[in-house]
């Protein structure tokens, strides 16, 4: 998955299908966004760049497309995560500065998590 930084309504979209149990259709997420008075193809466009992106998957259904996430949000924001520490002259020193940054609770998740070995 090509976890490029995802625009405004790129977000926006992913977020109706994050929300979804299942593979949504270009009308259901219309729908959903049926506030924002986005066009029908405007929103198809996002979709299918998401798709080009890899960051959902699309398959046939009659003559329609169904599209759902390439990966949870959390795995996502995770992939985020890591783009940024590579980005980084220093990754020991920019964990450093993040660990100091998260709450009590959030530091006790972590702490488990590397107890347990758990790995994503």
């Amino acid at each position: 998955m090509d976890v490029a930084k995802l625009g405004e309504l790129e977000r926006a979209v992913m977020e109706v299908l994050w929300a979804r149990a299942e593979p949504a259709t270009v009308r259901a997420v219309h729908e959903e966004l049926a506030d924002r008075g986005l066009a029908y193809t405007t929103v198809m466009t996002v979709l299918t760049r998401l798709a080009a992106k890899g960051v959902v998957r699309r398959k046939r259904s009659g003559r329609a497309w169904l599209y759902a996430p390439a990966a949870s949000r959390e795995e996502y924001v995770a992939e985020l995560m890591l783009e940024a520490l590579e980005m980084t002259g220093d990754r020991d020193s920019a964990l450093v500065r993040f660990a100091q940054s998260v709450t009590n609770d959030e530091a006790d998740a972590l702490r488990k998590a590397l107890e347990r070995g758990e790995s994503p």
